[in-house]
């Protein structure tokens, strides 16, 4: 790699389908495990995961369901045709969308302020203001909400799916088997690997398991240069007291809290006091982790493997030195491991 993080990944290295689909069981992709103490690697199946856990351990999970954040609009004075893709819903219900001209030119659409939309099922839209910190975001004001909301785009909407994908894949293979509230735009793919039986076989094990909420917004804005700036979306989380408890006990122990997913990582630095302890509540964090961060709250964490260039990789630096990632990525590439949501998956621990 000529940078720390820009390295080429061959395009068959994109896991095109789900592991289902290519023959081998949801929890049986590869793993790349890496010690953050001796910077030894090991290379070995997801369903071995146990061999690197200890009694007393806790895994926290980010519960939230993956939405059909993908519409079909129709711009009722001009009859143009729009894709939008929802990104976050904020404090004042209203939502920060990305809206795609449906023949692909992006600037062309004539966006602006007070455009009106409408989606089909009674649900129309009012385009608001462009998000300040990141442009290609637009307000949307929905012309229903809550429950009525969420019914009407299961009804109409698709999950986001990249070009690297094979195929038209259902909402259901975008979901962790634990997601529960409706709200990431993504999937949190770094749990997709779990089964209740991986999780059953954890617990007999000692391992402890508990549940935030980081509901995750858009991995590209579908222009580059903006993407390669990094923009920190503001995303919404939430922690139960029961979570938060249960956190601080495993730390008063001796036990690690090991966060699956870096939507965990983000949200439980973004609510650990300055000793350590974990502040249950509802928020919104654009909190960005990097080599500079002391990390307070999480001790391990399982996630999937980033993009050349990608910001998690900036996260995964709070855990392991540069070169380290650098190296351990450039064996996974050469070792043909698989990208993207249905690919593999690194532990650091």
């Amino acid at each position: 790699m000529s940078a720390p993080f820009s390295f080429t990944l061959p395009e068959e290295l994109s896991a095109k389908e789900p592991p289902e689909y290519r023959g081998i069981a949801r929890d049986r992709v590869r793993l790349m495990a890496i010690d953050r103490h001796t910077f030894e690697v090991k290379h070995t199946r997801f369903d071995r995961l146990g061999d690197f856990l200890r009694p007393g351990d806790l895994l926290v999970f980010n519960s939230s369901r993956t939405l059909p954040a993908v519409l079909a609009a129709t711009e009722v004075l001009t009859g143009t045709q729009l894709q939008i893709r929802l990104a976050h819903h904020l404090p004042d219900d209203l939502w920060l969308a990305l809206l795609l001209c449906q023949q692909g030119e992006l600037f062309a659409c004539g966006l602006q302020s007070g455009m009106q939309l409408q989606f089909g099922s009674g649900l129309t839209a009012v385009v608001g203001d462009r998000d300040p910190l990141i442009p290609r975001l637009w307000q949307l004001r929905f012309s229903q909400s809550g429950t009525e909301f969420l019914d009407s785009l299961y009804r109409l909407g698709q999950p986001i799916r990249y070009e690297y994908v094979s195929a038209e894949w259902e909402l259901d293979a975008y979901q962790t088997v634990y997601a529960k509230e409706p709200g990431s735009a993504e999937m949190p793919s770094a749990g997709r690997a779990f089964t209740w039986q991986r999780l059953f076989d954890l617990k007999r094990r000692g391992i402890e398991t508990t549940q935030i909420v980081l509901h995750t917004g858009l991995s590209s804005y579908l222009d580059d240069k903006l993407d390669a700036q990094h923009p920190a979306s503001e995303e919404e989380y939430s922690i139960s007291e029961a979570a938060a408890e249960k956190i601080d006990r495993t730390h008063a122990a001796g036990g690690r809290a090991i966060a699956v997913g870096t939507t965990v990582v983000r949200a439980l630095e973004s609510s650990v006091d300055d000793r350590g302890r974990i502040r249950a509540g509802h928020g919104y964090t654009r909190l960005h982790v990097n080599a500079n961060y002391r990390l307070r709250a999480v001790d391990g964490l399982l996630t999937g493997l980033h993009e050349p260039e990608a910001s998690h990789l900036d996260l995964l630096t709070a855990f392991l030195p540069a070169d380290v990632i650098r190296d351990s990525y450039d064996r996974a590439v050469r070792d043909g491991y698989l990208w993207h949501e249905f690919g593999d998956l690194n532990l650091i621990l």
